[in-house]
C-alpha cells in the first residue's frame, strides 16, 4: 500500500484556482490525496487543469463578486464528491490603483467585490455545508498588504488588512463547530499578477523571479508552491490546533525589515497589462 497523503479524501473548492497561486494549490492538493473544484473565470486553462487531473478535479466558472456563483462552486463540490471540507477563498486582483485623491470609485467598488465580498462569500457558503458535518477549513488569502501599509495600492491594502479581520472573527464563531478558519498572506510571488505589475508583461515569470528574489532577504524569489505548501499544512490535521491565525509567507520581509514601500514607486502599480481577475 502506498502512503496516504494528507490531505487523502478531502474535497477542497479553490477560487482563482486556474492559475499562479491557485493553481499551484490545485496541484498540491491533489498530490496529497485531495479531490478539488477548480473555480476560476479563466475557462481555457481551469479546464486544462481539470483534464489533466481526471477524476480528481472539477471546473466550473468562477465569477467571484457573484454570491450565486460562489455558492454553485460549493454546491459542485457537495454534488459531485459528497462533501467539502476545505475552502479557499484565493481569488484576487491588484484593483484599483493611484494616489488616494485619484482613486476610481468604481475601480475601487469592483477592487472590494473581488478581494473581500468574494470571501465573504466563501466563508458563507462553505459554513452551511461544514456546520452540519461538524468539521472543516476556511482559509483565506491575504497579503503582507494587509500586514503593513505602503506595500499594495490603497483599496488592495484595505481589503488584505479585512480579510484578516473577517478571519479572526469568523474562526471564533466557528470554532465551536469543529471548523477551523485561517488566512496566509504572501509576500511577493512569481505569478502572472506580480509580473504584469513589474514588468508590464503577465508572462515574465522568470524576469518576475529574479526581481523577487534580489531583493528577498532569504536571496530566493516566493513560487506559488510556497503559498501552496502553506495552504496544505493548515488545510491538514497537522494544523488541527490552529485557528484564527495568518500564516506569512514572504521570507521575513515584514518582521526583519523590507526592501522598500510600494507609494515610493507608484507607476509599477499603474501597469495593469495581462492582470487577471481571478488569477
Amino acid at each position: 500500500m502506498g502512503t496516504q497523503g494528507r490531505l487523502q479524501d478531502k474535497v477542497a473548492v479553490i477560487t482563482g484556482a486556474a492559475s499562479g497561486i491557485g493553481a499551484g494549490t490545485v496541484r498540491r492538493f491533489i498530490e496529497e490525496g485531495a479531490k478539488v473544484v477548480i473555480a476560476d473565470i479563466q475557462d481555457e486553462p481551469g479546464l486544462a487543469l481539470a483534464k489533466e487531473f481526471g477524476a480528481n478535479a472539477r471546473y466550473i466558472h468562477t465569477d467571484v463578486t457573484s454570491e450565486d456563483q460562489v455558492a454553485a462552486a460549493v454546491d459542485l463540490a457537495v454534488k459531485e464528491f459528497g462533501r467539502i471540507d476545505i475552502m479557499f477563498n484565493n481569488a484576487g486582483v491588484v484593483g484599483a490603483v493611484g494616489r488616494i485623491s485619484e482613486t476610481n470609485t468604481d475601480q475601487w467598488n469592483r477592487t472590494v467585490a473581488i478581494l473581500l465580498n468574494s470571501v465573504y462569500f466563501g466563508m458563507k457558503h462553505a459554513s452551511r455545508h461544514m456546520v452540519p458535518q461538524g468539521s472543516g477549513v476556511i482559509i483565506s488569502t491575504s497579503s503582507t498588504a494587509g500586514i503593513l501599509g505602503g506595500l499594495g495600492p490603497h483599496c488592495y491594502t484595505a481589503c488584505k488588512h479585512a480579510v484578516i479581520g473577517i478571519t479572526k472573527s469568523v474562526a471564533s464563531e466557528l470554532a465551536s463547530d469543529g471548523i477551523r478558519v485561517n488566512a496566509i498572506s504572501p509576500g511577493n510571488t512569481a505569478t502572472a499578477m506580480t509580473s504584469a505589475v513589474m514588468t508590464g508583461e503577465a508572462d515574465q515569470l522568470d524576469a518576475t523571479a529574479e526581481h523577487i528574489a534580489k531583493g528577498s532577504l532569504l536571496g530566493i524569489a516566493g513560487l506559488p508552491e510556497d503559498i501552496a505548501n502553506a495552504a496544505v499544512y493548515l488545510a491538514s490535521d497537522e494544523a488541527r490546533y490552529i485557528t484564527g491565525h495568518t500564516l506569512v509567507v514572504d521570507a521575513g520581509a515584514t518582521t526583519l525589515g523590507g526592501t522598500g514601500r510600494f507609494h515610493r514607486q507608484p507607476t509599477a502599480m499603474m501597469r495593469e497589462a495581462g492582470v487577471r481577475e481571478n488569477g
